[in-house]
């Protein structure tokens, strides 16, 4: 029985799908039935989202033909930064090689990723139960089912909370006995708020993304969306948050680092009004180092580690974490799948790692983020990535190693071989933080 019925929900069961003979998927939302819908469980559907090339992958592998009915439905499949207006930390990205994008909004991603999980005949996705707790074993250390609102228990062998943010496996957990998980948080109180446009003409580009810095932290992207609309996301840290009201959020626009986002908008017509969001913090609750766990229960995706958005990987790392059960999963019989939940605990919440550590070490760059201090080795790393960045504007060779990286497609340490570093330390001369021109050279 999988909790959620998300894209971390969604891959899973689609991965248990072939251990155990019937799946079912709980969502405490009524799911749409005739095609996308905003869903009120995905609040931050309504802000801009991607998937990166390995999480591509990984939906293919567990769903083919996924990624071309999405682009049939109006997803954009593009490679960033070659058909991005970037603007780094740095300068712009010159059209040096990245990684693909997968951009859609995020209702019909998942309308259509739960489509395709339905036509597993093994699977089945319901709406509207709510779940308010686990059921206990009769030896108090395994998980056999979960209660729900106004609804009978239900049983199950395996239970799997793929319930996002708003999770509440800890107080499940402490209601048998078990004590709270160790939590590591950062935050750097980063703000969304986002507006979807119709444009009197296409800009040059696919879109745009207009990052912040510490002495600049504003910034925005403009995304394609299905049937010709446009997804302008913008953010801010701290009391740079942008705002949620007209005029102010066009105004915003004005005081990023090009104006690039605000001529492409400015003469378009605003189809929705602006949307905040706020939850953004980096929270990891260590279910993997708990002295003890019980059998029969698994926690993944949002609900065990989350990022702040803004680097663009929670649904990635949702795909790798499917993918590390379903390698951990590889002849083990069904039969001992529950008892060897805390070791499975484990091997999935290690696909976080990367994702993490980008997301935190980046975080920690702005002054008032709080969460535990950097240590000796992450200033270092900051500083490392800084030359990289840089570097990577418009040396090829970085970019597709720093691009890798960024997509996860690629293991950390191919920025640190003697020839990356060696590169890297030859553009010394180039500024980390320079003032950048309003445009790329190459703007169409």
């Amino acid at each position: 029985m999988v909790l959620g019925a998300g894209l971390a929900g969604l891959l899973t069961a689609r991965v248990l799908a072939e251990h155990f003979p019937r799946v079912t998927v709980l969502d405490r939302d009524e799911l749409p039935e005739t095609g996308p819908a905003f869903r009120p469980g995905v609040p931050q559907s309504r802000h801009a989202h991607i998937l990166w090339s390995r999480g591509i992958e990984v939906m293919e592998r567990l769903l083919p033909g996924t990624t071309a009915e999405l682009t049939g439905a109006g997803a954009a499949l593009l490679e960033s930064p070659r058909d991005l207006l970037w603007l780094s930390p740095a300068d712009w990205f010159q059209p040096v090689p990245g990684a693909r994008v997968l951009i859609a909004g995020r209702e019909l991603l998942d309308w259509m990723v739960c489509r395709a999980v339905r036509r597993d005949r093994r699977i089945e996705v319901l709406g509207g139960r709510f779940v308010t707790g686990l059921v206990a074993g009769p030896d108090g250390r395994s998980v056999t089912g979960v209660t729900l609102r106004d609804r009978p228990p239900l049983a199950a062998r395996l239970v799997v909370d793929a319930t996002g943010r708003t999770s509440r496996a800890p107080a499940w957990l402490a209601a048998l006995g078990y004590p709270a998980p160790e939590v590591t948080r950062y935050d750097s109180h980063l703000g969304y708020s986002s507006r979807v446009y119709a444009l009197p003409a296409a800009p040059g580009t696919a879109g745009s993304r207009l990052q912040g810095r510490t002495d600049s932290p504003r910034g925005g992207v403009l995304v394609p969306l299905e049937d010709g609309r446009w997804l302008a996301t913008l953010v801010g840290n701290g009391e740079h948050a942008p705002p949620t009201k007209d005029p102010e959020f066009l105004e915003f626009t004005r005081t990023l680092r090009s104006p690039a986002l605000y001529e492409a908008i400015r003469d378009g017509e605003p189809l929705t009004e602006p949307t905040g969001f706020r939850a953004t913090a980096n929270e990891w609750r260590h279910y993997e180092r708990m002295d003890r766990w019980p059998d029969g229960l698994l926690v993944v995706g949002d609900a065990a580690c989350r990022f702040n958005p803004v680097y663009g990987h929670g649904m990635t790392v949702a795909a790798t974490a499917a993918h590390a059960l379903d390698q951990a999963l590889a002849g083990l019989p069904a039969r001992r799948i529950p008892a060897e939940c805390r070791a499975l605990q484990r091997r999935t919440v290690a696909a976080a790692d990367v994702a993490w550590q980008i997301a935190t070490s980046e975080d920690l760059r702005y002054p008032w983020t709080e969460g535990p201090p950097p240590d000796r080795a992450t200033r270092i790393l900051q500083r490392y990535m800084s030359r990289v960045m840089a570097g990577a504007n418009t040396d090829p060779a970085l970019s597709s190693a720093f691009f890798g990286v960024l997509s996860l497609s690629t293991p950390p340490a191919a920025l640190l071989t003697p020839g990356t570093v060696l590169r890297v330390l030859s553009k010394w001369r180039l500024p980390t933080a320079p003032d950048a021109p309003p445009y790329p050279a190459h703007t169409p």
